[in-house]
């Protein structure tokens, strides 16, 4: 045990022994084990935006077994997924990478100004899967966000009780927000401010924009001189806003973009003090060479 991942345990010395050593599970797993930093392999896209925008570039990805030996192969942090994906290979990779289960999703078959997704999978599932994780998705924005908060609550209780550590995935949107809105610096700082407030022990986040979309939090923000840029310092300032850095925060990757923004972005989480990157599409949406090259590249930023 490195004294970096001794430091982050004590950021949540509330929490049970089984807790910290999911916990510890993660941050000890793969090539950044011990380091702090950490890359997570997420593949809940196929129920989220569906099977063919999400794994028809790249066909073997069809298959679940593909993504949990990427992330071996990788050597990536932990491998997140809906109830079904992690079924299909759990048992066969047991024990080889710590795995998150996502308990709730969202399809998009329908036009919905107000997202709400559905719970689709246990703390029980997460138990028995031998899940480091429990994973959420709220949705600060939409009209439906206080019914995903409650729901939240009572899975994050359960799983805490069962030693399960919680990610949450705190995307906003929804008819409360502009598009430009979704990744504005005031919105993700308070998104991820409001998923450690609800019990989250990982927070993952998109990448903020320069924008502000508040007109009571521009003041603010021009007030206080809080630095826009470079893109560092929106990261810095997302990190503080969840306790002043005593929560871990990663960044997800978003949709597939070219490797020299992505990986500007990775510099930027982590120069800014990010804990991270949650890497889907732009990973599994390429060849497996490819993907392994890419991943190579974000695992030696996180190092140095």
């Amino acid at each position: 045990m490195t004294e970096r991942v001794r430091e982050i345990l004590r950021w949540y010395d509330s929490q049970n022994a089984g807790v910290r050593t999911n916990l510890a599970r993660i941050l000890n797993h793969g090539k950044l084990g011990g380091t702090g930093r950490l890359v997570i392999l997420p593949v809940d896209q196929g129920f989220e935006h569906g099977p063919a925008r999400s794994f028809a570039m790249n066909p073997p990805a069809y298959d679940p077994l593909y993504h949990f030996q990427l992330a071996l192969d990788a050597g990536l942090s932990a491998y997140a997924a809906p109830l079904g994906f992690l079924e299909a290979g759990a048992a066969e990779f047991a024990g080889e990478v710590p795995l998150i289960l996502k308990l709730n999703n969202h399809d998009v078959l329908h036009d919905e100004r107000d997202p709400a997704p559905a719970v689709t999978a246990s703390v029980g599932d997460a138990l028995r899967m031998g899940c480091a994780a429990v994973g959420f998705t709220i949705y600060p924005g939409s009209e439906k966000a206080r019914s995903m908060y409650a729901d939240l609550r009572s899975i994050a209780e359960e799983a805490k009780a069962h030693g399960l550590a919680v990610v949450v995935w705190s995307y906003p949107r929804g008819s409360g927000l502009s598009k430009e809105g979704e990744t504005a610096l005031d919105v993700i700082a308070y998104a991820a401010h409001i998923a450690a407030e609800l019990g989250a022990h990982i927070v993952k986040v998109k990448f903020p924009s320069a924008h502000i979309e508040q007109a009571e939090a521009r003041k603010v923000y021009d007030s206080a001189k809080v630095a826009l840029e470079p893109p560092s310092e929106r990261v810095r300032h997302v990190v503080q806003s969840c306790f002043n850095g005593h929560r871990v925060v990663i960044f997800s990757g978003g949709a597939r973009q070219n490797d020299e923004q992505l990986l500007a972005e990775i510099r930027a989480i982590r120069d800014g003090g990010g804990f991270g990157s949650i890497i889907g599409r732009n990973s599994f949406q390429r060849p497996k060479p490819a993907a392994l090259d890419l991943l190579g590249k974000i695992v030696d930023i996180y190092r140095h």
